[in-house]
C-alpha cells in the first residue's frame, strides 16, 4: 500500500461542486453531488474525489480558518446541465504520482509524506491539485479497512 507509482490518469467527465469551508464538508458535498446526478439521469462510472487546492503546508490553516477549497468530483458517463452550485466539466489527465491509503481518512497524513518524500527523492514537482479517490464506502466498510488513492499531477 505504500509504494508510490506513476499512472498516466486520462481527463474525466466529472460533476462537482466547489465551496470554501472546511474539509468536513466533504462528505455532504459528494452527497449532494450523487443526488443531483441521479436526479439527472446520468451513471456514475467512477469513484468519488477530493481535489485539494491547498499546499500541504496551507491545509491546516486553511481548514481551521474555515477558508479551505473544497472541490469534489464524482465521474459521469454523460454531460449534464449544472445549476449555481454544481458544473459538469473534465478534470484534466495526465502523469500523476500515485500512493494508496489504507485507513481512516484523518490518519493520511503519513501516506502524502511518504508521497511527497518520493517526489523529492525522484526529482519531481507538483504540477496542479493533489486528489484523494475513494475506492469504498465509509457507511459499508470500518474507518481500518477505507482505501484512498492519492494523487499528485506531476511535472
Amino acid at each position: 500500500m505504500n509504494d508510490v507509482v506513476i499512472k498516466n490518469v486520462e481527463p474525466r467527465l466529472v460533476v462537482g461542486m466547489r465551496k470554501r469551508g472546511t474539509y468536513a464538508q466533504i462528505r455532504p458535498m459528494l452527497a449532494g453531488v450523487r443526488r443531483y446526478i441521479e436526479a439527472h439521469g446520468a451513471q456514475i462510472v467512477g469513484p468519488p474525489a477530493f481535489v485539494c487546492h491547498e499546499t500541504p503546508k496551507d491545509v491546516v490553516r486553511a481548514n481551521l480558518r474555515h477558508n479551505a477549497d473544497v472541490e469534489v468530483v464524482i465521474p459521469v458517463s454523460v454531460e449534464i446541465p449544472g445549476n449555481e452550485e454544481i458544473a459538469c466539466y473534465e478534470l484534466s489527465g495526465g502523469p500523476m504520482a500515485v500512493i494508496t491509503h489504507k485507513g481512516p481518512y484523518e490518519k493520511s497524513a503519513a501516506s502524502y509524506k511518504r508521497l511527497f518524500a518520493w517526489l523529492a527523492e525522484n526529482h519531481k514537482k507538483v504540477a496542479g491539485p493533489t486528489w484523494e479517490v475513494y475506492l469504498n464506502d465509509p457507511q459499508k466498510v470500518t474507518p481500518e479497512e477505507l482505501l484512498t488513492e492519492i494523487y499528485a499531477p506531476v511535472a
